[in-house]
């Protein structure tokens, strides 16, 4: 179960309804395929240009052909399936007490199914650590949201992972690829503190499927505060540094460092074919949402 202080599942899904989710329906006029839609649409017909259509609609090989304009009608697929993808590791534990990551994961998870299960889409998730943890087929309504928003439960356990194992991305994107048959929306949400091989299994699956990677992110993992001498562990593998936070050149060098894996990581997203979006731990979750639909209309222009 989802727990904020004495909150349930149930609980969690009204107060994002009524803090994100309507206010998205303001801002996104109630259509969830302004920020989800890809391009799984079927090419309902060819006719005519006719004055006030499309431009981007012109079939340019058509029309060479039969010089005069042709425009290509489409017809949206009417039910998307989708499959949520979801970070489990201990590294998703990290962030202010009341905001950590693995709490914005849910919001995001949550808030992405009910928009798409109220539509009557079918919802799916697979949880991941060092491997696939738990799959939960495709259902509808939303029951099925708070079926995801359970099997998430407490924060990550920091202390049941096995010695030297980590986090396997790749892992979970290789079996949505053998789970999902016909194209899908697939939201990957994680904070991408994983094994570097991830890349392909994600280009494969993105050649596919509609693939929609989310980081999720803290401040603090680019900027130290100055509190002196204190210990870090890293959340992956255990391992703790005694650091000095005063030094000036040592937080620069560490934002330095996370700087330069931010560039890597959208460079990998975008070899893959995919944009990587961004939600920090103190975000403002329906900003963070109308940003990523106007990123992906612009992708689609």
């Amino acid at each position: 179960m989802v727990t904020t202080g004495a909150l349930t599942p149930e609980r969690v899904l009204r107060r994002l309804e009524w803090r994100v989710i309507r206010l998205l329906d303001g801002r996104l006029q109630g259509d969830y395929r302004s920020l989800f839609r890809g391009s799984g649409v079927d090419v309902a017909e060819l006719r005519e240009y006719e004055a006030g259509d499309d431009l981007r609609h012109i079939d340019w090989n058509v029309t060479a052909r039969m010089d005069t304009p042709y425009v290509r009608e489409y017809v949206e697929d009417r039910e998307v399936t989708a499959w949520l993808v979801l970070d489990r590791s201990p590294s998703m534990g990290f962030g202010p007490v009341q905001r950590q990551k693995h709490l914005v994961l849910s919001e995001i998870a949550a808030t992405v199914a009910q928009l798409l299960a109220r539509g009557g889409n079918r919802v799916g998730a697979l949880l991941f650590d060092t491997g696939v943890e738990r799959t939960i087929p495709p259902g509808h309504g939303r029951t099925q949201v708070l079926r995801i928003l359970s099997a998430l439960g407490a924060p990550p356990d920091t202390t049941s992972r096995p010695a030297g194992a980590a986090t396997d991305l790749a892992a979970a994107l290789l079996a949505i690829g053998g789970i999902a048959r016909r194209r899908s929306l697939v939201v990957v949400v994680s904070d991408f503190h994983t094994e570097p091989t991830w890349q392909r299994p994600l280009g494969q699956l993105a050649r596919r499927h509609d693939v929609v990677p989310i980081q999720v992110s803290d401040r603090r993992e680019f900027e130290l505060p100055a509190v002196g001498g204190i210990y870090v562990e890293d959340a992956e593998t255990g391992e703790q540094i005694f650091v000095d936070t005063d030094d000036v050149g040592f937080r620069q060098r560490l934002e330095a460092v996370a700087r330069q894996r931010e560039e890597e990581l959208v460079a990998a997203a975008r070899t893959a074919g995919t944009d990587l979006y961004t939600v920090a731990t103190d975000e403002d979750l329906v900003r963070a949402f109308a940003r990523i639909a106007e990123l992906r209309r612009r992708r689609r222009l």
